[in-house]
């Protein structure tokens, strides 16, 4: 903590000035705070969650993109929280060029050589990067993401500081353990760390334009290898207006109607049929071209499901659809997230509850919309985390109900991805990769089959020589055995306290002289101590005997 001494008490006072003096109290150090109370605090009536949010961001990079993370766990947060966090923004002030020139012409040598031309003036600007306009020697418009300076350093010192008070959090308060803080940061720190390193995220370009490659209709931006590197990276520069810009794609001759499907479409097969998915699908992210395409921007955050989670999300939204209980919670279970046996019941009836309550009778069919976003508050409150990949893909599905129905507001989840996401199982169960993985099943099953009589041979020869045990765990014989050791204990020390009565009698009676009377009166002290003993050891023995049964 004494590296960080510095940036420990700038964290403190930018939360005091916000008013969150409680935060400041539980988790950092008395070392630290000291002093600080007496800073100008923020007006007390703006709302908490806000200025949690105008905190972070005050905070810089890390603390920024830590809460657009958990942003997206929304069955930890309460929902205010959640919906607060999601307007966290990283825009800043533009570096100047100068100080970004080095960083150019790190990785491609002199700009001057390496481009035609080039926007010394950002066109966007970030916490971790800023974007330049260029056009390359061939004529081609590029777009330039180059990373700030010094940043990986300021995000490895307050990744260091985030862990060390998840830490502290965990110890002052056990009941959080269960939501997991350090976990939580470690998760944060290896996803971060991703999105510092540009080749990793000109790699997840290009792997979303190979699976993409059968939409015509959706730019993926070319990257520029030989102009990229780990801290820069050009790509091809994409012109056009954000996703949620109605009258600006009208403007294009392109119906918005249009738009959702093919957003819609493009994240099924990414998220249902490739598990390998743009997983930060906000408005600035998503363009419309002129041509009426749908471009994606920005891949420092991808989402990756294994074939088995992609499976059980689809029987989840199936089960949401059909408003199927059962096949909800065996969704659930498979995703990894289990309530207790002691709740199981309550959780499926909230469940029905929820669906219940989302039913939209004039269509004759639940709100998918409402009920996922429903999910998130029932998990909070049976404490049931999940794994990272679910909230991203819930997070997707929310973003995709919300801003289709704004492009297209006859737009109805169910009927449009129902038969979409159908076609796409289908695809699955008789793919090759299917019938090769129940071959492989098979072999193994037909394997398991022909070992079972070598086996059973091996066990039967083990039971005849005596050296297989058998243990019998009961809890009604373990508490058995318990009060039996427990009687003998105390039976042995009403045998010792017997003794000491017994013996001390003895010794008293054998002893006809006065106690003065030199070593007989020696001898009857001893007996009297013995017989103090003896009424402590018994006083304490049935004390034990009155509080167990208690």
């Amino acid at each position: 903590m004494i590296r960080h001494l510095g940036r420990y008490r700038e964290i403190t006072g930018v939360l005091v000035k916000y008013g969150l003096g409680a935060v400041v109290d539980g988790i950092v150090p008395p070392s630290v705070r000291f002093g600080l109370w007496k800073r100008e605090r923020a007006d007390g009536t703006v709302p908490v969650y806000r200025r949690v949010r105008l905190a972070l961001e005050e905070l810089g990079p890390a603390f920024i993109k830590f809460g657009q993370i958990l942003s997206t766990r929304r069955e930890l947060l309460p929902q205010p929280l959640a919906e607060e966090l999601t307007r966290l923004t990283d825009e800043v002030a533009p570096l100047p060029f100068e100080t970004v020139r080095p960083v150019i012409e790190e990785c491609c040598g002199p700009i001057e050589e390496a481009f035609a031309s080039f926007d010394e003036t950002p066109v966007a600007a970030a916490s971790l990067a800023q974007v330049h306009r260029a056009v390359l020697k061939d004529g081609t418009e590029v777009a330039v993401k180059v990373q700030r300076p010094g940043i990986r350093k300021v995000i490895e010192e307050d990744l260091e500081i985030l862990a060390a008070l998840a830490r502290r959090i965990e110890r002052r308060y056990p009941d959080l353990a269960v939501y997991n803080p350090v976990g939580l940061v470690q998760e944060f720190a290896l996803q971060i760390r991703r999105e510092l390193d540009f080749v990793q995220e000109g790699k997840h370009a290009e792997v979303l334009a190979h699976n993409l490659k059968a939409f015509p209709r959706v730019v993926i931006p070319r990257i520029y290898w030989e102009c990229s590197g780990p801290r820069l990276l050009t790509m091809t520069y994409i012109e056009g207006v954000r996703v949620d810009d109605l009258e600006g794609i009208r403007a294009y001759g392109v119906r918005p109607e249009e738009v959702a499907d093919l957003l819609l479409t493009s994240y099924l097969k990414q998220v249902f049929e490739d598990g390998f998915f743009h997983a930060d699908p906000h408005t600035g992210n998503l363009l419309v071209t002129r041509d009426g395409s749908l471009a994606f921007v920005d891949f420092g955050t991808v989402g990756v499901l294994r074939p088995e989670r992609r499976d059980a999300f689809i029987r989840l939204m199936s089960g949401v659809v059909d408003e199927d209980v059962e096949s909800i919670v065996a969704a659930y279970h498979d995703l990894g997230i289990v309530p207790g046996d002691e709740v199981l019941e309550a959780f499926k009836d909230e469940i029905y509850t929820t669906l219940r309550q989302f039913r939209t009778y004039e269509l004759g069919q639940v709100d998918f919309g409402e009920v996922m976003e429903q999910i998130p508050d029932t998990l909070q409150r049976y404490r049931l985390t999940v794994p990272l990949t679910m909230m991203q893909v819930v997070k997707v599905l929310l973003f995709l109900t919300t801003i289709c129905r704004d492009l297209d507001p006859g737009f109805n989840f169910p009927e449009q991805a129902g038969p979409r996401i159908a076609e796409i199982r289908r695809r699955q169960i008789f793919s090759p990769e299917c019938f090769a993985e129940i071959l492989r099943s098979a072999e193994g099953r037909l394997g398991d089959l022909l070992d079972l009589p070598q086996t059973a041979n091996a066990t039967l020869k083990k039971v005849a020589a005596g050296d297989v045990k058998f243990y019998i765990e009961s809890p009604d014989m373990l508490a058995l055995g318990a009060s039996i050791r427990y009687a003998a204990k105390l039976l042995l020390i009403g045998m010792v306290a017997a003794g000491f009565m017994m013996g001390s009698s003895l010794v008293m009676l054998s002893t006809d002289r006065p106690v003065e009377a030199g070593l007989c009166g020696v001898v009857s002290s001893v007996t009297f101590l013995g017989y103090l003993v003896a009424v402590v050891i018994g006083v304490v023995a049935v004390y034990a005997v009155l509080v167990r049964r208690g």
